[in-house]
């Protein structure tokens, strides 16, 4: 059966999006032409602008999209945790399929860099973060966790600067990172507590000394 009018524009709109998230890679986000994006997808340069208003905004779009797909299984993910270590425990594993230097990573660190001269690229993005950081907070508020907004928004921008990070220094693993952040959280090393310790009233140590 031939494909009707709307599933071949769908079918367009697809691959142009895949062919922006190619070259936005390979090329930079500002190394993107319209021409450039027409040519890896198959099409006439024609048909961008018919399902784009502009080259920026099927940037705009790619990225967009595939940060709402990377985080929309961790938000899921999350309603499912029974801790805030296990909250952590699951964004880390997340970040364990990125190494900084595949197209992805590129991909993200490419939209950071725009949206710092796009505002309504940076509100987008900014929307994005905000949904998993309320997933996030969420979870540490149900479980304990001291200033858990606050604590959310520290976690996911580490994660973030993990990202960044790990292109240029391979040796930030999920397991160098993962007790530090176990310490920001203040769960045990264990992994059996969500306790987050307050500090006591006066400042002493058991034995008498002042504590700093």
């Amino acid at each position: 059966m031939a494909a009707t009018a709307k599933e071949r524009g769908r079918e367009a709109r697809e691959r142009l999006l895949r062919a922006a998230a190619e070259l936005i890679t390979e090329r930079g986000w500002t190394g993107v032409t319209t021409r450039a994006v027409a040519e890896r997808a198959g099409v006439t340069a024609g048909i961008v602008h018919y399902h784009f208003d502009s080259v920026d905004a099927l940037l705009a779009e790619t990225a967009v999209g595939t940060m709402r797909a990377a985080t929309a299984w961790l938000k899921t993910a999350l309603e499912r945790v029974s801790s805030a270590d296990e909250a952590l425990t699951t964004l880390l594993a997340a970040l364990d399929s990125y190494g900084g230097n595949d197209p992805e990573s590129v991909l993200f660190v490419e939209a950071y860099l725009a949206a710092t001269r796009d505002p309504g690229l940076r509100e987008r993005i900014s929307a994005v973060l905000t949904e998993l950081r309320t997933a996030l907070a969420d979870r540490f508020t149900e479980h304990g966790i001291t200033d858990a907004e606050e604590t959310a928004a520290v976690v996911v921008a580490s994660l973030d600067g993990l990202v960044m990070h790990r292109a240029l220094n391979p040796a930030l693993t999920t397991g160098t990172v993962r007790p530090v952040l176990r310490r920001l959280l203040g769960t045990e090393q264990d992994g059996g507590s969500d306790r987050h310790d307050e500090p006591s009233d006066d400042c002493t140590t058991t034995d008498g000394r002042d504590r700093l």
